[in-house]
Parts: structure tokens; sequence; C-alpha cells
């Protein structure tokens, strides 16, 4: 019965009156078929007339060019799909994979971590900041020939010539924490590395002693600054991150976002201290490179703090484990490849590095904006009053920004999400940065101080879980986590904050030749003014959109629907039953069974 059906198509309930309602084929002319004997009437009727047979065929042999000419477009279309639905299935995967990551047992809050972080943002970004505070000065060394507008732009561009160079050390120093050496010995490297060109800044010769040479080597230092800081903001992250417990990550990450602000601080201490103490006369002649060869007085003591931090645990059991894969990656004769492009494989980690460049292009923009580039425009730019009395308010600002972050980041701890007090301070921000350029129109002193004091709170709520937010997108996989953050974070730095000062000197004077005094239009003269300000506005759009959109964080879980609470749960069971059946087929030599295992490069057998 199965065979009549596949050949015929007979449904043999019914086989009689099918037939009799099938239609008589017009052409060509039937030939009366003889059935062999011993087969039913049914069936008889059921068998093909030859000659209907030889027509079709002909049919479909006329058919076939037809068919052939959008072949290649059907096949074409077939494969986008399916690799589309490949493409979809493997970020859901991916995804799912994320949120079912085992927690970082090994966090112990070890304090030489913290400490180690807190040195090194400290010494990094005090000899990083120097030269952003001392351009007007730098400008006029090394850039004689030119006006003054077009000193302090000069300027700048060497400034962002130092950021060009962060993706590429936070290519080379991700490498080295993630596969070589680890987070600590990468910490050591930055260190010297920074170390070497500040110095010898100090003792570059200015245009008048070597001439076009002393801004070309200038460049040149500044570029390896910027490699250096490429890795040590992300190291410090990291390794205070994942010596930390789950409940103190926002804590003990906003100290270390303080810290990376106290260099700030200290730079502003110290370039305050030498206008205050030396003319100005002296300053721009000498004076300015004090402040480059205050860094060699820091890192013998922040060797010292470094070398007494022990290396990531968590990191240190991964690696093990990765070890074991590469190894058998070798004896496939397979290369492994550099952590940079295992981190651009995955469709989802590509989704996360782009939506935390996003989520960053606020926060660098806002932040620099507000400590480099705004005690050049009160000064410099619209003349409120001197470099000394501007240096003076950032140092209070910094100081009280600060504060701020640790009282952000411990409020990030305790809210279900870490991302609740983001979403709060995203919209401050970009309310407050523009009113901010229009509070500096009063011309009074207090309020110039409480217009910067008011961007600085909502910046605060942004930043202070920054640094957990960011290692935390990477932890499932603590052999790319340095390399995520600092990808992330120095590409956002990058294209927001190096070119923060430069874009917003030539607002200025964009706008500058908009203001216009007619009277009592009050607006003509303000709007103009705001226009810097409005620049992080439309980058706050692009970080909400991020937030919100893009980016997946491990509190997703804890706010999120309850298929994803179930899915994940249903993940972690399968979880747990490979883990048993691991352990059992290893014998007393497996692993603990909570134990995180990175993924295993697939090979061909």
């Amino acid at each position: 019965e199965k065979a009549r059906q596949a050949l015929f198509g007979i449904d043999t309930k019914s086989n009689t009156a099918h037939t009799m309602a099938t239609p008589t084929p017009t052409t060509p002319a039937a030939t009366p078929t003889v059935a062999p004997a011993g087969l039913t009437a049914p069936i008889q009727s059921a068998i093909p007339n030859p000659t209907t047979i030889m027509g079709r065929q002909q049919q479909q042999a006329n058919a076939q060019p037809v068919r052939m000419e959008g072949m290649d477009v059907v096949q074409n279309s077939n494969k986008e799909a399916a690799n589309v639905s490949e493409a979809e299935k493997r970020m859901k995967e991916e995804e799912l994979s994320f949120y079912s990551n085992s927690e970082n047992d090994h966090g112990d809050d070890n304090i030489w971590g913290l400490l180690s972080g807190v040195g090194g943002n400290i010494y990094e970004w005090y000899d990083f900041a120097v030269y952003g505070l001392l351009a007007p000065e730098i400008g006029a060394c090394f850039f004689p020939q030119s006006n003054r507008e077009l000193q302090l732009i000069n300027s700048f561009g060497v400034y962002l010539a130092a950021f060009l160079m962060r993706p590429l050390g936070a290519i080379m120093f991700g490498e080295i924490g993630d596969r070589l050496v680890g987070r600590k010995y990468a910490l050591v490297f930055s260190i010297v590395l920074i170390t070497v060109p500040s110095v010898l800044m100090g003792l570059l010769p200015g245009y008048a002693t070597w001439g076009a040479l002393s801004p070309i080597l200038l460049v040149l230092l500044r570029m390896l600054q910027g490699l250096s800081v490429g890795g040590q903001l992300a190291g410090s992250y990291v390794l205070a991150i994942e010596q930390s417990s789950s409940k103190t990550r926002g804590f003990r990450g906003s100290i270390c976002d303080a810290s990376s602000v106290g260099g700030f601080l200290m730079a502003s201490a110290v370039t305050s201290s030498v206008r205050v103490f030396f003319t100005v006369q002296q300053v721009d002649d000498w004076a300015w490179r004090l402040p480059f060869w205050f860094s060699l007085l820091l890192a013998p003591i922040l060797y010292q703090i470094v070398n007494n931090t022990e290396e990531s645990k968590y990191w240190e059991e991964q690696r093990e484990e990765q070890r074991d894969t590469e190894n058998m990656i070798r004896e496939a004769e397979e290369e492994q490849r550099p952590a940079f492009l295992d981190l651009l494989d995955s469709p989802f980690r590509r989704r996360q590095l782009a939506g935390m460049i996003g989520m960053l292009s606020t926060v660098t923009s806002t932040f620099y904006i507000l400590f480099l580039w705004t005690p050049v425009y009160l000064s410099e730019l619209r003349g409120l009053m001197t470099q000394a009395d501007a240096d003076l308010m950032n140092f209070v600002v910094v100081g009280c920004y600060s504060v701020f972050l640790v009282i952000a980041g411990q409020a990030s701890d305790r809210l279900p999400h870490r991302m609740d007090l983001v979403r709060i301070g995203i919209p401050g921000v970009m309310v407050a940065c523009p009113a901010m350029f229009g509070m500096f129109e009063s011309k009074s002193w207090w309020g110039i101080l409480l217009a910067q004091l008011q961007l600085g709170a909502c910046l605060s709520m942004v930043q202070g879980c920054m640094a957990a937010w960011e290692v935390e997108l990477w932890m499932n996989d603590p052999t790319l986590s340095f390399t995520g953050v600092a990808v992330g974070h120095n590409v956002a730095s990058c294209i927001f904050g190096g070119t923060m000062p430069l874009v917003a000197t030539c607002l200025f004077y964009k706008a500058s030749s908009m203001v216009t005094f007619d009277g009592d239009i009050w607006y003509h003269s303000l709007i103009p003014r705001l226009i810097p300000g409005l620049y992080v506005s439309i980058l706050g759009f692009v970080s909400l959109y991020c937030v919100s959109y893009v980016v997946r964080h491990p509190h997703d879980v804890r706010t999120g629907s309850s298929k994803l609470r179930a899915m994940v749960e249903q993940e972690n069971q399968k979880y747990k039953m490979k883990k048993q059946q691991q352990r059992r087929d290893d014998g007393p030599a497996a692993t603990n069974e909570g134990t995180y295992s990175p993924p295993v490069a697939k090979m061909d057998p």
C-alpha cells in the first residue's frame, strides 16, 4: 500500500473516485493502456499513459532553461538565508553562554591589587595630563612661528597623536596581559614605558635650538606615552576587579577611576604650583619642564607597590587550561592566533565591543572637556580668569569629582542592575554640559565653579561604575578580558576623548564668529557659546542607544524576563551535568565542579 502511494500518489481509501475525477488528457492522443495481468481495476486506472509521460517530459525539458536562468539567484538567496540563520543561531548561543557564565569565586578583595592599580593610574595619568595642562607653554616653545590660535591647535594636535597610539597599545598590552605574562607584569612594563618619554620630554630642546626636529621628537615621545597608557588603565581595571568579590566590584572600580582622576589632580596641583612660584616669563622659558621631571620621584615607589602584588588567580587558572588547548593546537600544526583576532572572531563579542565603544563616547568626551579643555577655555580662549585661577578651580573640581565617583561606585553595588545609575547620569550629562557653558557667561567665580560641579556630579553617576561594568562584559573568558577592556576603552578614548580638545577648540572659534550683540536679544550671544556642550549632548544619544539595545551585561538576568532566567537556569543545569560526566570519566584528577572553562578551539579530526 505504501509503495502504491509513493509511486502513483493514490489515496487507497478513495482511489476509485480519484480515478473517475481525473480528466482525460487531450494532447497528444491517448493510446489504450493494457494493464499487466493480476492488477486490479483501480491500479490499472492509476498507471499513467506512456504518451502522457512523454508529453510531460517534453514540457519539463522545455521549461528547464527557464528554471536554470533563476537557479543561481535562488541558490544564492538560500545560501544567504542559511548564513544569516547560522549567524543568528551562533549569536544566540554565545549570548546564552555569556549569561550562564559562572561567577568568579577567586575574588578576595586583595589590597595590593587595588593599590597597584591606584598607584599606576595616578602615575600614568599624571604624566599624561601634565602635557594638556601645559599646552599653551608647550605650544609657544615648539611652535613659536605660529600665532596664539595656531599654537594651541598644534599643541592639541600633538596631544591627539598620543591618543592615536592607544588602540595599538591596547592590542599589545592585551596580548601581554592575556596570553604571555599576565596582568601584573603588563603593569610593570607600562610604568617603564611612560617614565622614559616623560623625562625626555622635560629635557627636549625647543624649536629655537633644534628647529623642526624638536616638534617631530615631541610627537614621537607623546606617541610612546600613548602606547603605555593604552594598556595601563585596562590592566588596573582587570587586576582590581578580578581580585574583588561580586559585592565590591563597583566600589573598587570607582577607586581605580578616582585614582586616574587623582592623576589629573596631582598634575593640576604641580602645574598650579609652578605657575604660582615662578613668573610668567620663567614658566614660558623653562619652568614648564619641572612637572615632567617630577615623575622620577614617583616611579620607584610605584614599582615597589606593583612588585608586591599577586597575580590574578582567576586568570592563572584559566591560563593553565588554555595552555592545554594551545598544546593541542600545536600538535595539530595550527597556529595559535593573537587574542585580538580571537576577540573579533565572535559575532557576540563584536557586538559587545561596538556597544562598549558607543557607551563610552559620552564618558570620555565629557571627561576631557571638563578636566582638560575647560581650564584652557576659561583662561586662554575666553579670558574670564587667569591661568593660575583656572588651574586652582580645576583642582577643586577634580577633588570633588573623586568623592562623587566613590559614592556612585558604591551605590552601583547596591542597585539591582549595574546600569541603573548610568541611565540616570547620561541624560543629566546631556543637559548639564551645554548648561555649564551657559553658566560661564555669568562671569561670576561661584557661578563658574557651580557650573563645573553640576556637570561633574552627573558624569560621576556614569563613570562611577564603569570599571566594574567594563570588566564584567568580558569576564566570561578571562583569557580575553584584558584585550576586550583595553581595546574598547582606548578606541573610545581615541575617537571621542583624544579629539575632544581639538574639536572643542574648532567649535569655539566657529561659534565665536556667530556671536552677535543685538541689544535685548540675549540669545544671539548665548546660544553659540553652548555649541561645544551640544556636541557632547549628541554623543549622549549614542550612549543611551548602546546601553538600551546593543550591549549585554550579566545583571540582565536579575532584572530580565522569567523566560531569560529559565533559559539560563537550563543552560546551567546542562553545564553541571556535563562537568559531572567529565569528572566521572576523568576520575579523581577532575577539576572542581564550579570552575569555569573558557571555550576550546574546535579542530577537525
